[in-house]
């Protein structure tokens, strides 16, 4: 007689966690071989003009046919100096001898000297400004000399983004680090997570840096500061999120295993909603006609689908390794008879506030709609028309002040001249039209003979226009000269130049701001429809993001206007705050609605409304705060718009998350009712749904 025996359960165990640990060890390759990146990506990133130009612009196509008139491809440097008792021989001495260039040029009123020096395009301008700057930096008592013009606001643009990557890293990653320490209160799930957005970060900083070595995306260093932000903050919420429903999970089971299956299946569709939402939001980027906004975009979606591959794979992980250890001190007990719908006793906080928007919801989402929109009707306040390249910078800098001393002592826009190329023939009649108000001298580029010098039936001019070349005003005057010569017949004029990139770059970024928004919008709102599978619900998340967008904007013109005294803001800054804001923004009403459409399937709309918000609004809020956090560390980086946009999308989060997430949208669900869900079969349920906004008594949430 043959017996059988059951196979022993041991490879099945082994196999449980030896998956977790090859995880693991590829990780820990990965972050061996990526993290060195993250230091590097400096290395590729390039923060000159050529960064932010419009791809398709007048001012490049000029820039372009203008640099045949010229044999060197260079950079102004302006070296100015002052000495208000008026400039000495010993002075112009030592200009001439620790600069490499034309002999200096002393002021009418005799109390300033500027020399402009050519720097090779091709060099590292910043590092040969620095030098300059260091020759220059011991002048003859009483004499005062700053490095300004494009070569100066460039190398001033290279060091407030020195060392972006360290301060980043070290700002970001301590405030998240306290706030997790206060969230979890636990010495070691803290840095689990921490190390989770490590290495997320280590493989983002590998595929960007590998595209950008390649030329296949431009990096900057907002996009590279931005890249560290999104890449800490998204795999942090992401974290949050899986750590709670674990958790969870470990109250209800005893095999660690079970708990992070369930976990990972109930987290999995939100987090990847999440992610794919911000991705298509800042793919969007790519319709830019800026090569800095264009850029920005796939490196912020690999930040954020790194963040996600690591969220899903090592936190995981390392989770399920750890176990119950993970939560030290306070591991949570498996209790089986447990009733797991009584949330009131795990959640008191949040299960009082559901039971006060279950009682009030139509007060309650009119009171935060009134809110939202008193501060949403300061937006016209907000000024996004564009700043003078010198406003640029939060913290004084050495070519802002020579700008300044250069704009008092001469015609403001020497040695950054505005130049015109047309076709030959012409010279006169636009020579003559240059001539408007701004401009101050309009000089054809010469020969050796003197002789006007034409290149393939072409001919170049050099407009110097008297105010500073950074300046709004001067870009007034680009548009009078381009209003000009435009008219003149056959000239087929094109105006370029320092100052007129400016102002293609402003508008190019407010062309792109009305193109770009109501694609984000629509690509949002899909995503949001084929999530929930209804309609109703979606377009009532995207009004409520929209609006509290609005409310953000309005409450900065507020701060940036009467408080900061700003001189305004980059065109881009609104954009840039609407494509974060919305995709991230919707983040946690995809967290919270995803949870609402789970309960209200088993318990109907409002009951189930009442079970997520008590369930997330913990974990949710947190998760605001965290990228409220890593958001503001931006503001390290001592640049105008940075500091905006960290305002922005950090103020703009909390409101999210506080008041639409956690009160106007489960109000507004209770309000309408299962009516939210059509045309998917939920608005169709029967149940207690009534969707009349009566004020019965609600009692705790308990199942």
């Amino acid at each position: 007689m043959t017996t059988t025996t059951t196979p022993p359960k041991r490879p099945t165990r082994r196999l449980r966690w030896l998956l977790p640990a090859l995880l693991l060890l590829v990780w820990l390759a990965i972050a061996g071989g990526g993290g060195p990146f993250a230091g590097k990506l400096s290395e590729v990133a390039q923060n000159g003009n050529s960064a932010f130009l419009p791809a398709s612009a007048e001012s490049t196509r000029a820039d372009q046919l203008y640099a045949e008139f010229t044999s060197t491809n260079a950079v102004p440097a302006i070296v100015v100096a002052e000495r208000e008792s008026g400039i000495t021989p010993d002075d112009l001495a030592f200009l001439a001898a620790e600069s490499v260039g034309p002999p200096p040029i002393p002021s009418q009123d005799g109390q300033a000297a500027q020399l402009i020096v050519p720097i090779d395009a091709e060099t590292d301008v910043g590092e040969v400004v620095e030098e300059l700057r260091d020759r220059l930096a011991s002048p003859p008592d009483g004499l005062t000399v700053h490095v300004t013009g494009p070569a100066g606001q460039i190398a001033d643009l290279s060091a407030a983004f020195a060392g972006i990557d360290g301060m980043l890293l070290l700002v970001a990653g301590g405030v998240v680090l306290l706030i997790l320490f206060v969230v979890y209160r636990s010495p070691i799930l803290p840095f689990v997570v921490i190390i989770s957005a490590v290495f997320a970060l280590a493989l983002a900083s590998l595929a960007v840096y590998m595209l950008a070595d390649a030329g296949a995306i431009a990096l900057n260093g907002q996009s590279q500061g931005i890249l560290f932000i999104l890449v800490f903050g998204a795999a942090t919420d992401y974290a949050l999120l899986l750590v709670a429903r674990y958790r969870e999970e470990l109250r209800a089971v005893e095999d660690k295993y079970e708990a992070m299956r369930t976990a990972w299946r109930s987290t999995l569709e939100p987090i990847a909603a999440s992610a794919a939402t911000v991705i298509a939001g800042v793919l969007c980027l790519l319709l830019s006609d800026l090569n800095s906004n264009r850029g920005l975009g796939p490196v912020a979606a690999i930040g954020i689908a790194a963040s996600f591959v690591a969220s899903m794979t090592f936190l995981p992980a390392a989770l399920v390794l750890l176990g119950r250890s993970a939560f030290w001190p306070s591991r949570p007990k498996a209790d089986p008879q447990a009733d797991r719908g009584d949330l009131a006793s795990a959640h008191r906080f949040w299960n009082s506030i559901a039971q006060k928007v279950g009682a009030n919801p139509r007060p309650i989402w009119m009171v935060c709609s009134v809110v939202l929109v008193g501060f949403a009707l300061l937006l016209p306040q907000f000024k996004a028309s564009g700043v003078a390249s010198s406003d640029l910078f939060l913290l004084r800098t050495d070519s802002s002040s020579g700008q300044e001393i250069l704009g008092e002592h001469f015609d403001a826009g020497s040695g950054s001249p505005t130049v015109i190329v047309a076709r030959e023939g012409t010279l006169e009649a636009v020579t003559s039209a240059a001539r408007v108000e701004g401009v101050t001298t309009v000089t054809p580029v010469a020969g050796p003979d003197g002789a006007p010098t034409v290149v393939d039936g072409r001919i170049a001019v050099q407009a110097t226009l008297s105010d500073p070349a950074d300046s709004l005003e001067a870009e007034d005057t680009v548009e009078r000269i381009r209003d000009a010569v435009h008219a003149v017949p056959e000239a087929e004029a094109l105006v370029g130049g320092t100052t007129a990139v400016d102002l293609d770059t402003k508008d190019t970024a407010t062309r792109d701001r009305t193109v770009i928004i109501p694609v984000v919008t629509a690509v949002v709102l899909l995503i949001l429809t084929l999530l929930l599978r209804a309609i109703v619900a979606p377009v009532l998340l995207m009004i409520t993001v929209i609006v509290s967008y609005a409310a953000t904007l309005g409450v900065s013109s507020l701060l940036f206007n009467h408080v900061l005294d700003f001189p305004g803001a980059d065109p881009v800054v609104p954009l840039f705050g609407f494509v974060f804001l919305v995709a991230l923004g919707i983040d946690y009403n995809i967290f919270l609605m995803t949870r609402v459409r789970e309960e209200s399937a088993r318990v109907g709309t409002r009951e189930g409304t009442l079970r997520a918000l008590t369930v997330t609004g913990g974990v949710i809020t947190s998760a605001g705060v965290v990228l409220a956090a890593t958001f503001s560390a931006l503001a390290v980086i001592p640049l105008l718009f940075l500091g905006q946009l960290a305002f922005i999308v950090a103020f703009g989060v909390l409101l999210d998350a506080l008041l639409v997430r956690s009160l106007l949208v489960p109000a507004l669900t209770i309000d309408i009712g299962k009516r939210i869900w059509w045309p998917s079969k939920l608005a169709s349920r029967d149940g207690a749904d009534s969707g009349t906004g009566t004020r019965d008594p609600v009692p705790a949430v308990n199942g």
